[in-house]
C-alpha cells in the first residue's frame, strides 16, 4: 500500500471512529442524564478528561507512544482554554433553549472561517463557502425549534463561540508548528482540561440543576453507566485531536453536524423521539451540504497540487482539508534547515498521530 493511500485511509478511519464514538457517547450520556436522572453533564465531562489521561499515561508507560515536551505556558493556555469552552457550552444550554444552543452551535464554523481568514491568512473558495451554507442551512432546519433570547445566555452563547473556536484553531495549529502528534497533545494538556472541570464543574452544575453532584444517590446502574460514559470518552477525545490534527477545524465542525444528523436519526430509532417531515428534508440537505464540502475540497486540493509544478510565488493558499481527506501540503528541512515542501505535503507530526 502507497504512503498517499494509507494517510488516506487513517484519515477515513478517524473520520470513522470520531462519528461512531460520538453517537456512542450521546445514546449513553442521554441515558444517564435523561433515564438515570444524573444531570451533573461538567462534572462528568471531568471525569472523562481525567480517565483519558490516566489511559494515555498507561500507554505511555507501556510505550505506545512517546511523549514529547511542549513548552508548559503554552500546554497550561490550551488545557485551560479547551476546559473554559466545555464549560460555557455548558452554561449556554442551560440558561438558553435548545433552539438557540443548537444555533449557538451552528455559529462555530463561521466564526472558525473568519478567525482563521483574518488571522492566520487562509483563504476559502467561494465553493467552499457555499457548501457549508448548504450544511448549515440542512442541520438548522432538522435541529433548530426555537430562538428565545436573553442577555445572560447571550453573552454566555458568544463566550462559548469565541473560546470553542480558538481552542480548536489552537489544536491544529500546535500539532503542525510544534510537529507533535494529536496524543502527545492531548496527553499534555488533558490534565489541565480536567483540572479546571473537576474544580468549576460541580458549581456549574448545581447553577444549572439546583442539585448537588456530592448528595446524589450512585446506584450500581448509575455507576456502570458513568463508567461505560468514561471509557467511550477516551475514544472521543482521541479522535478528536486526530481529526483536528489531520484535517482542519471546519472540516471538524463538519463532521459535527453529520454526528447531529446521526444522533437525530438514532433518537429516533432507538429512543423513539418525535421526528417530523422537517427533521428528514433537514438531514437530507444537510448531507447534500456535507457531499459538496468534500467534493469542493477534494477539487482544490487537486487542483493546488496541480499548481504545485508552479514557482511559489505563482501559487495561492486554499482550504482544501476535505471530509474524506486526500493528502494535503506539508513540509520537511532541508539540510541548510530551511524549510520545504513535500510531495506528500504531510507533515511528519500528523503522519504519526495516533488519535
Amino acid at each position: 500500500m502507497s504512503e498517499r493511500s494509507g494517510f488516506h485511509l487513517g484519515v477515513i478511519g478517524s473520520l470513522a471512529l470520531s462519528v461512531a464514538s460520538s453517537v456512542a457517547i450521546v445514546i449513553c450520556n442521554k441515558a444517564l442524564i435523561s433515564s438515570l436522572g444524573f444531570p451533573f453533564a461538567t462534572t462528568l465531562t471531568s471525569w472523562h478528561l481525567m480517565v483519558t489521561f490516566c489511559t494515555l499515561h498507561v500507554a505511555q508507560r507501556l510505550h505506545l507512544f512517546e511523549p514529547k515536551y511542549i513548552d508548559g505556558r503554552t500546554v497550561v493556555l490550551f488545557g485551560l482554554l479547551n476546559g473554559t469552552s466545555i464549560g460555557f457550552l455548558n452554561l449556554s444550554l442551560g440558561f438558553n433553549s435548545i433552539g438557540f444552543y443548537q444555533m449557538t452551535k451552528l455559529a462555530i464554523i463561521p466564526f472558525t472561517v473568519l478567525l482563521e481568514t483574518v488571522f492566520l491568512k487562509k483563504k476559502f473558495s467561494e465553493s467552499i463557502k457555499f457548501s457549508l451554507l448548504v450544511l448549515l442551512l440542512g442541520v438548522g432546519i432538522a435541529s433548530v425549534t426555537d430562538l428565545k433570547l436573553n442577555l445572560l445566555g447571550s453573552i454566555l452563547s458568544l463566550l462559548a463561540i469565541a473560546t470553542t473556536c480558538v481552542g480548536q484553531i489552537m489544536t491544529n495549529t500546535i500539532q503542525k508548528r510544534l510537529k507533535v502528534s494529536s496524543t502527545q497533545l492531548l496527553y499534555q494538556s488533558s490534565p489541565y482540561q480536567a483540572a479546571i472541570l473537576f474544580v468549576a464543574g460541580p458549581f456549574v452544575d448545581q447553577l444549572l440543576t439546583k442539585r448537588s453532584v456530592f448528595a446524589h444517590s450512585y446506584s450500581p446502574v448509575v455507576l456502570g453507566f458513568i463508567i461505560l460514559s468514561c471509557l467511550i470518552a477516551v475514544s472521543v477525545n482521541f479522535s478528536t485531536f486526530l481529526v483536528i490534527g489531520t484535517t482542519s477545524p471546519v472540516t471538524y465542525q463538519v463532521l459535527g453536524h453529520l454526528k447531529t444528523c446521526l444522533v437525530l436519526s438514532f433518537g429516533y430509532t432507538l429512543l423513539h423521539d418525535p421526528f417530523t417531515a422537517r427533521n428528514i428534508v433537514g438531514i437530507l440537505i444537510a448531507i447534500f451540504g456535507m457531499a459538496l464540502y468534500s467534493y469542493f475540497c477534494v477539487h482544490e486540493t487537486k487542483k493546488k497540487s496541480t499548481n504545485d509544478v508552479l514557482p511559489i510565488s505563482q501559487m495561492t493558499g486554499k482550504e482544501s482539508t476535505p471530509l474524506l481527506a486526500t493528502k494535503s501540503l506539508g513540509h520537511h528541512q532541508d539540510k541548510d534547515g530551511n524549510e520545504t515542501k513535500n510531495a506528500d505535503g504531510i507533515p511528519p507530526a500528523t503522519k504519526n498521530s495516533l488519535a
